[in-house]
């Protein structure tokens, strides 16, 4: 976690002015015993009224200015936490900015979620508390034994003996419990992976009557996660009952020894109550630092989890050259082109070739899994192909800086001049004008409060508002009907920037007007051509085409 407070760079004043207030109200602390004893001895014992009535003014002093420094500490000590932890969300945010699609995919959307938010509030907290208790803490417990040598030796020996015990439980049980609270954040990972897979998925699920089955992983999940955390919890509740008899056992022995002493003349009254009041504000204070080092402990683990993903080099690389609008042809080229997935045990695709002249529509149709999103995937350099060069407008994508090539293509995913012209090519603006408010309308998350078909048209009017000059649909148009997919595709092609379109589906209906179609089978094309061509020399797009149109398949027959 070390590496992490350079965010507290800009706030060196704080840092230092938060322990330091602290300290002295620690001060101002030690210095009650010992006016304790003074009223004891010489007021009470004398009948003072006057000496005890002064020395009540100076504890009343004390509490005020010693509550003036907290306050003042712990607005410091606030102020520098969550500037520390403002700084960190967004150096971490940024840098998860430049992960490629490789990075996302290996580390898991559940976990960034879990380290941007628990992690970093964690981590917040520790440098909260260390801030007002890692140097105010141990200054009370090594200042205590101070005092009680400057009031008696012997009795003091009984600190010596009470606080190396107490620093070996506390410590002790740290280093026990820091690789345990790590276990539990990675256990609180894997439930948030599948409450959001729950989530996003929940169609599916019912669909195929999954939900029992999810219910039981994720209890089976949540089970772990309880008894992981129940016994981390049972270790460091250890702490406070350890130390109470600690420091208990202290505070008898050191009773016994003082009254010794007091009989032996060597000792007074008031100087017994000091100590007793030193053993006390120690165990206070061992009771605070024990709760600061499982905040700590949880820190640190959170600290390392965030540091890692920090420590993360994106694999994918800028280029340096700008897109500009010198075009060569063709508009996107695919030579040789293998795609290989991080970790993956075979390549994704495999050998493709291929080329989209500018303005052409070219149809990519296969079954599930068969590399279609790969392939479109790799235009905008999402991912990088493993073997071969994926080219657009003759140079190689991995040389164009990213964010000007992808600047000059429009996405349409998977999931899901003007805006009115946006609208309407994608066919949106007769459902938008139905809206009240119309485009003033608001959407819920995820577009839940619209069908999934304006879902889709709404995302390639969104592709299509920054008129690209290359356009990818990637199965974005499943959910339309075949009227308004015509429609659609017509008006993408009457499009008076005539953008290169890539058409991604599985319905050979939405891609048999294309200028070529591509066939991928297994990772592989098994065949380019115009929808004509292929049904006369591809077996497998004719039973792709055959499966959707049977009366055809029978009157061919």
């Amino acid at each position: 976690m070390r590496s992490l407070f350079i965010y507290l760079k800009n706030y060196k004043k704080e840092t230092i002015l938060a322990p330091l207030f602290k300290m002295l109200e620690a001060s101002f602390e030690l210095l009650v015993p010992l006016v304790m004893a003074a009223v004891i001895d010489k007021g009470i014992a004398q009948k003072d009224s006057p000496y005890i009535i002064r020395m009540c003014l100076v504890l009343i002093v004390l509490g005020i200015v010693g509550l003036i420094c907290s306050l003042t500490a712990q607005y410091f000590s606030a102020k520098a936490a969550a500037g520390f932890g403002t700084g960190l969300r967004h150096a971490l945010f940024e840098h998860i900015q430049h992960f490629g699609f490789s990075e996302m995919d290996e580390i898991g959307s559940s976990t960034l979620v879990t380290r941007m938010t628990s992690d970093v509030n964690q981590a917040q907290a520790g440098v909260n508390l260390v801030l007002r208790l890692f140097l105010r803490s141990p200054f009370i417990v090594f200042g205590a034994m101070a005092m009680s040598f400057m009031v008696d030796v012997k009795a003091a020996m009984v600190f010596v003996v009470v606080i190396p015990l107490l620093s070996v439980v506390v410590f002790g049980i740290m280093l026990i419990t820091m690789p345990l609270y790590k276990k539990v954040q990675s256990y609180l990972d894997e439930i948030l992976l599948k409450t959001r897979e729950n989530l996003i998925g929940v169609r599916v699920l019912r669909a195929f009557n999954k939900e029992e089955k999810e219910k039981a992983e994720f209890e089976e999940n949540n089970q772990m996660l309880t008894k992981e955390q129940k016994f981390v919890g049972s270790i460091s509740g250890l702490m406070n009952p350890l130390t109470y008899i600690i420091v208990n056992v202290g505070i008898i022995v050191l009773i016994y020894v003082g009254a010794v002493r007091v009989n032996m003349g060597s000792l007074t009254q008031g100087e017994v109550v000091a100590l007793v009041n030193y053993m006390s504000q120690i165990l206070v204070e061992l009771v605070k630092l024990a709760n600061l080092i499982i905040t700590v402990t949880k820190a640190a683990a959170c600290g390392k989890r965030i540091e890692a993903v920090l420590a993360i080099k994106p694999e994918m690389q800028s280029g340096s050259l700008l897109y500009t609008e010198e075009k060569r042809i063709p508009a996107v080229e695919f030579s040789n082109v293998s795609l290989t997935y991080k970790n993956a045990g075979a390549p994704s695709l495999s050998n493709i070739s291929f080329r989209a002249m500018p303005g052409e529509t070219i149809g990519i149709i296969g079954g599930t899994g068969a590399g279609k999103s790969s392939i479109v995937n790799m235009i905008p350099r999402f991912y990088d192909a493993s073997e071969g060069e994926v080219k657009v407008f003759g140079h190689d994508v991995r040389e164009y800086e990213i964010e000007s090539l992808r600047s000059h293509i429009g996405v349409v995913p998977q999931k899901e001049q003007t805006l009115e012209e946006a609208l309407e090519i994608s066919q949106a603006k007769e459902f938008v004008d139905s809206k009240p408010g119309k485009l003033e309308f608001m959407i819920e998350q995820n577009g839940r409060n619209l069908s999934g078909g304006q879902r889709q048209r709404m995302t390639i009017a969104r592709a299509l508002v920054r008129k690209p000059d290359i356009l990818i649909l990637d199965d974005s148009a499943s959910a339309l009907d075949f009227a308004t997919d015509a429609a659609l595709r017509d008006a993408i092609k009457n499009m008076k920037e005539n953008p290169t379109v890539f058409l991604v589906s599985q319905r050979a209906a939405s891609v048999r007007y294309a200028d070529r179609i591509v066939v991928l089978e297994e990772g592989k094309a098994v065949a380019v051509g115009t929808h004509e061509e292929l049904m006369q020399n591809c077996s497998a797009y004719q039973e792709i085409y055959y499966s959707q149109f049977p009366e055809e398949a029978v009157l061919h027959a």
